[in-house]
This record gives structure tokens, C-alpha cells and sequence, in this order.
């Protein structure tokens, strides 16, 4: 199930909006204010943001530009007001839609199916005859990672990853056999690299090798080098 994260300080809107997702078959998580809202962002594999223009602790279009930094999520805005310049500003930000309130919960479903719909349609042919979803795409061994759906799958199974774990991975992934130390790691999965330590890399490694080993305990993905950093093993099976 895909999942939505749902950013509403209002908890009756936010019960509509999740009864409506879960009977739709989404996957609903609620954050209450744009903090956990950015927490859950980075902990979960997230399909589509409904994001309310107004929570107690920061203005939406800010934290709309905080994500378009990091991510290219899809968002759909929430908001009470229906000022043509805030739809304009909204969209300009990056959003994909904008719903004013009072709405009805179906016509939300209705308007995130249909970008989700716009953006799992990159199948059609580009200007040099090679597909939108072939150049998204990218094989190695038992590794497949679709950079349209922000997905990897290990084994034919799709992982559950944070953003950095995600990033993390799609560096090794993209160098079989090369050793990275924790440095060239961060310069090349992290925004910030220089506001980040080296335990930082050590720990995301070991949850990905512990997310990898609940797919396939018996093979050795994530080699450590000691004193030097990481590397993705160049004997997988596919």
C-alpha cells in the first residue's frame, strides 16, 4: 500500500482524510505539526504529502520549500484560504495540487489518485527514442532501483527506506566493488554533508544491512573496509 503522509493540526479533518485513505487503500500517516511531519518524511518511503497550508508550528509554503530541497514528493495543499495568489504561490513552490477547505474527503482521494496517476506515467518515449521509464531505472544483481517511485528492491522486494538510507544504498548500488570512505559517502547522499558526523554513515549502514537481511539473511551485501569505508559486494547473485 502506498503510503500518504497527511500534515493536519486539525484532528477531525485528519480522521476524515485517513477513513477516506485507508478505504481507498492508502497507507495514512498523520503528523499534527510540520516537525513530525519532516521526521516521518525521512522514516518512511512516502508516496504523496497533504499538506496544510496552516500548523501551529510553521507556515506550509516554508515547509513545502524545506522538502522541495531534499525530496521530489509529490504535495497537495490543504488550506482555508481560497486567495487565487496563494493557489499560484503553492503551485509555484512545487506543490501539484491545492484543495481549499471545507472539501469533500472523496474529491481529495479523487485529486491524489490522479497525480500519483501523473507520476507513475513515465513510461512514454523521449526525444532520443529511449523510454522515461528505462532512464529511471537502473539494475544491478538483485538490486532494482526505480528513481520515478523513489523505490529500491532487493530480491524482487521492495524496501522500506528514510531518504538518506535510500541515497545511501543508490551510491553503493551505482559503484559494485568501489570503496567509499564515510566522506565521499556523505558528499555524495547527504545535503548537508559538513553538519553530519561519521557515525552518521555507520549507522544508517547498519540499518540498511539489517533491512537487507530480513529480504536475504545469507548474503553479504555491505562490505566494511576498516579504516577505510564501505563498499557493495561485486559477487551478487542476481
Amino acid at each position: 500500500m502506498e503510503k500518504i503522509l497527511l500534515i493536519e493540526d486539525e484532528s477531525s479533518i485528519a480522521d476524515n482524510i485517513r477513513f477516506a485513505l485507508e478505504k481507498d487503500g492508502f497507507n495514512p500517516i498523520w503528523c499534527a505539526t510540520g516537525k513530525e511531519g519532516v521526521a516521518a518524511l525521512e522514516e518512511h518511503a512516502i508516496a504523496l504529502i497533504v499538506l496544510d497550508v496552516g500548523l501551529p508550528d510553521a507556515n506550509g509554503f516554508e515547509l513545502c520549500k524545506q522538502i522541495r530541497q531534499a525530496s521530489k514528493v509529490p504535495i497537495v495543499f490543504l488550506t482555508a484560504r481560497s486567495d487565487e495568489i496563494d493557489r499560484i504561490v503553492g503551485l509555484e513552490l512545487g506543490a501539484d495540487d491545492y484543495m481549499v477547505k471545507p472539501f469533500s474527503p472523496r474529491e481529495l482521494i479523487a485529486r491524489i489518485k490522479a497525480v500519483l496517476r501523473r507520476i507513475h506515467s513515465q513510461d512514454g518515449d523521449s526525444a532520443d527514442g529511449v523510454s522515461t521509464k528505462e532512464k529511471n531505472k537502473i539494475q544491478y544483481g538483485p538490486f532494482a532501483i526505480d528513481m520515478a517511485r523513489y523505490q529500491i528492491k532487493f530480491f524482487n522486494q521492495s524496501l522500506e527506506l528514510s531518504r538518506y538510507e535510500f541515497r545511501l544504498l543508490k551510491v553503493l548500488i551505482e559503484r559494485p566493488g568501489r570503496v567509499l570512505s564515510r566522506d565521499q559517502l556523505m558528499e555524495l547522499a547527504w545535503d548537508d554533508p559538513a553538519s553530519s558526523l561519521d557515525r552518521t554513515v555507520d549507522a544508517h549502514i547498519k540499518t540498511l544491512r539489517a533491512k537487507l537481511k530480513k529480504v536475504n539473511e545469507g548474503t553479504e551485501v555491505i562490505i566494511t573496509h576498516r579504516g577505510i569505508g564501505y563498499s557493495l559486494s561485486e559477487s551478487l547473485p542476481k
